[in-house]
């Protein structure tokens, strides 16, 4: 059963490091070489599709891993997968108390009523994501080195 938890675990912070490191190095220039508003439109759908969805992989991600440390607690790797639950968890700080109020503010912006500073407020979410990114790959470095 704990290899099968392990497995999961592993998996899911996976896709969840995929999504993010494909938002912050592909999706995110897609969007900014797009004309005219088309671009800021693009990132207020993308901050309201993934912001409904991310939570849940960020908190599953934590959940799992946080039950592998438990379970795992007397077994080879138990600490590498607490460190990688904190940094889960320094993950999930950083988004909200960083980037949730960014991207809120961002999914309900049109062309007619963003503010003069919406790109400044866009970079500034793109610096705390790659911040956020090494966070997560680090997460995951750890929970595949715990499988060995």
């Amino acid at each position: 059963m704990l290899n099968a938890l392990e497995v999961v675990t592993t998996v899911v912070v996976g896709l969840m490091v995929g999504v993010e490191f494909s938002v912050a190095f592909i999706m995110n220039r897609i969007l900014d070489a797009l004309p005219e508003d088309s671009g800021q439109l693009g990132h207020a759908h993308g901050g309201r599709m993934l912001g409904a969805l991310m939570p849940f992989c960020y908190i599953g991600s934590l959940v799992l891993s946080a039950i592998w440390a438990i379970a795992g607690w007397h077994h080879h790797g138990a600490g590498l997968v607490v460190t990688a639950a904190g940094l889960l968890i320094v993950s999930v700080v950083m988004s909200m108390l960083l980037l949730v109020p960014i991207n809120n503010r961002n999914k309900t912006w049109t062309p007619e009523n963003r503010p003069a500073d919406w790109k400044q407020q866009l970079r500034r979410w793109d610096r705390y994501h790659y911040v956020r990114v090494a966070v997560i790959i680090a997460a995951f470095t750890l929970l595949v080195a715990a499988l060995a």
